[in-house]
């Protein structure tokens, strides 16, 4: 058989996939939506080396979901007792909520890391042609993190209410 559970543990399982996902993902999200970020940046500091440090930060901005990934997948660690090397008794159930509770980041935080991205490289061209609207190209990338904020919020407040016994 490829996978092998006991039933004892697919509690356990359900919450570590889930930590899993939303970790993976959030990161995966973020290094692509950096990376996007950066090429327009890269592009606009060859041309002027002196806009540098207004680039790394709007390059910076999408690097954020990777970090919310992580922190919603260190609180189920928490909740389960992984973290602190005793792990609790989670049953099938239990393991399926900590799976449902990251979801809403396992799903948002990629896909609004590539969106913010997109209007991070936007804010970069603006940027390049007029250095001291920076602060407007801040704000508009920070309103797409609204939306991984609330992914965040969601599943932290999912993630604590469970239980364990």
């Amino acid at each position: 058989m490829f996978l092998a559970i006991e039933v004892e543990t697919l509690g356990l399982f359900y919450a570590v996939l889930g930590a899993a996902l939303v970790a993976t993902l959030g990161g995966l999200g973020s290094a692509m939506g950096v990376q996007l970020a950066g090429k327009a940046a890269a592009g606009v500091t060859s041309e002027k080396p002196e806009l540098f440090g207004k680039m790394l930060i709007l390059q910076a901005l999408p690097g954020t979901q990777g970090i919310y990934g992580f922190v919603i997948a260190i609180l189920v660690l928490i909740q389960t007792g992984l973290l602190g090397g005793t792990a609790g008794t989670v049953t099938a159930q239990q393991g399926l909520q900590f799976l449902g509770a990251c979801l809403p980041g396992a799903i948002v935080l990629p896909i609004s890391a590539y969106f913010q991205a997109k209007m991070s490289a936007a804010s970069i061209m603006m940027v390049a042609k007029q250095p001291d609207s920076v602060g407007k190209g801040i704000t508009m990338t920070a309103l797409v993190e609204t939306y991984a904020i609330l992914a965040l919020l969601a599943s932290i407040l999912m993630v604590t209410s469970i239980k364990i016994g």
